[in-house]
């Protein structure tokens, strides 16, 4: 009796052929394939730009009490993020604003939530002369910092040969945005998008899918699924907040409540979410951003798949992605 049912069950499964494969459709994927925009930075790079900017990232003693380093706020054994709402300064002082992710940031439209930083390097000087973040004085205090170590001072000179003065606080910002230039992951997504069907699950083709269909599009698409454009948070239906967002930069009305579209990249590893870290799941942020921006409420179901999806945006660390040696 037991084998006869196995055989009936068997022979089932063989006639209606397994279950059907879900197809994404070419024009589906064309939201995901143009290139992003990507700033270039003011000073082409090179291996010993790249390792100085390396060990800058991770050294506390650009701080003003020792304590605080890029990687402070952006760890990258994390995904870029120290996955706190908001985090901790100098003395420790609170910031505003939830710490995105280090990760693929270059290729982002601007920096910051607000965009007030064009390039991954110009991002790089403001949280360094933040008083509540490194709390660094000014540009000479942070020159002064640095001077104190030979063997630092002879990496600029390494890292920036033929210049006069290759220790400036330019070159600073220039090292550390071309250690981030190296900071790209790759993830199934990817290579679902370069032609491997296999990539993805059908469950996860679902999502995308679904994903597409929903109009997440609109805000979050190319490589970076997002990352490209400024966006008013609160689009169709007002989202609770006081921050006013790229206003407090430019102080204009019309761009009251406007933020980066994030690039959702790594987004699984990268909680918790918003501007203010408010939302500590994906399930929280798609079900809002739905409604607030879209104008849709949707299924739990419907939420499960997307969120599904996203996690598929989740790529393997860069080799670049450690503490070097001297900061160990």
């Amino acid at each position: 009796m037991r084998m006869a049912l196995v055989v009936t069950l068997g022979a089932t499964l063989a006639a209606c052929g397994g279950p059907t494969e879900v197809k994404v459709p070419n024009e589906k994927l064309a939201f995901f394939k143009t290139a992003p925009i990507t700033p270039k930075a003011s000073k082409a790079s090179n291996p010993d730009m790249v390792a100085l900017g390396r060990e800058l990232y991770h050294d506390k003693r650009l701080s003003s009490d020792g304590t605080i380093s890029c990687s402070s706020c952006h760890d990258l054994d994390t995904f870029g993020v120290d996955n706190k709402p908001v985090s901790p300064g100098v003395g420790g002082q609170l910031g505003v604003r939830n710490s995105p992710s280090s990760l693929n940031a270059f290729k982002q439209v601007a920096q910051f939530w607000d965009g007030r930083a064009a390039t991954v390097e110009e991002q790089a000087a403001g949280p360094l002369l933040n008083p509540v973040e490194h709390g660094i004085k000014d540009e000479a205090a942070a020159i002064a910092i640095i001077e104190k170590d030979p063997a630092m001072v002879a990496a600029f000179a390494k890292a920036f040969p033929g210049e006069d003065k290759p220790l400036t606080f330019a070159n600073v910002e220039n090292a550390i945005g071309a250690f981030e230039r190296t900071l790209v992951t790759t993830s199934r997504f990817d290579k679902f998008l370069d032609g491997d069907e296999k990539a993805l699950t059908n469950e996860e083709k679902q999502g995308l899918l679904d994903f597409v269909d929903v109009g997440c599009t609109t805000c979050h698409s190319s490589r970076m699924v997002g990352g490209q454009m400024m966006q008013k948070l609160g689009l169709v239906y007002p989202y609770p907040t006081k921050d006013l967002g790229k206003a407090e930069v430019t102080k204009q009305d019309s761009d009251k409540y406007f933020f980066k579209a994030s690039s959702l990249l790594n987004v699984e590893k990268t909680g918790p979410y918003l501007h203010d870290g408010s939302m500590k799941t994906l399930e929280e942020v798609v079900k809002m951003m739905a409604w607030n921006q879209l104008g849709k409420s949707l299924s739990q179901d419907k939420i499960k798949t997307i969120v599904t999806f996203l996690k598929t945006l989740t790529g393997t660390l860069p080799p670049a992605a450690t503490a070097p040696s001297s900061q160990q």
